[in-house]
């Protein structure tokens, strides 16, 4: 019976110069690789793919509103003569459709639309000022009264005698209040959405949220919001 001969292997040694022979090859393709995609992302349609990319999970994922808020958005909005989809982009942005926990912000802002004390009780209330967290007493804070008095936004939406921020038809009844009476009711979207939040970064995002809960809005069939 004949003997198969072995076949010698390549040495470590050898495979050792092969690794350092190709290393700076294969760093050279890498550089030129990352080099040319630069390049690549000045042209337009590159620029426009890239977008569309990126905002997919946003598309599939974050754009869906919860069934159980809309008609509490077109109740309000209606009240108020605003864009219902307004609402939902504030929603949205403001505490993820209520999944915010808990529904209060590091520097005071509360319920479901993130309403500073002050702006929700009203900020001639002697203890307003600064960023409008004041130190208003429990049982004023929700007092449709003393909000009346004061000339807060905080609205007793349901009809239980209190105007309370973590509930949500009052926080969104109030948020319509407060984004009726500084344009949007007039078709000033971004002045009243500035007003809401000082912040040209926040604007984008509301904005952003409200045109495409416009365009599901439009492909559903549904009238004007």
């Amino acid at each position: 019976m004949n003997k198969k001969k072995k076949t010698k292997g390549m040495s470590a040694g050898t495979k050792g110069w092969i690794i350092l022979l190709l290393l700076p090859v294969t760093i050279t393709i890498y550089v030129m690789a990352i080099l040319l995609w630069q390049e690549m992302q000045e042209i337009p349609f590159v620029q426009s793919l890239t977008k569309t990319v990126q905002e997919v999970p946003l598309n599939i994922v974050e754009m869906e509103i919860p069934e159980e808020y809309i008609s509490v958005y077109k109740d309000a909005a209606e009240a108020y003569e605003i864009p219902w989809t307004l609402l939902a982009a504030h929603h949205r942005i403001e505490t993820r459709f209520s999944t915010m926990d808990p529904l209060l912000s590091p520097v005071g802002a509360e319920g479901h639309m993130q309403f500073m004390p002050c702006t929700f009780v009203g900020w001639q209330h002697p203890s307003c000022g600064g960023l409008g967290k004041g130190n208003i007493p429990k049982d004023e804070k929700t007092n449709p009264t003393i909000i009346a008095q004061y000339g807060g936004y905080g609205i007793d939406a349901n009809k239980d005698g209190k105007a309370d921020p973590y509930q949500i038809e009052d926080a969104m009844y109030s948020a319509a209040h407060y984004l009726s009476s500084n344009g949007a009711a007039n078709g000033e979207i971004e002045k009243a959405v500035f007003m809401y939040n000082r912040s040209d970064e926040y604007v984008e995002d509301v904005m952003y949220y409200y045109k495409k809960y416009e365009e599901q809005r439009e492909v559903n069939g549904e009238g004007n919001s």
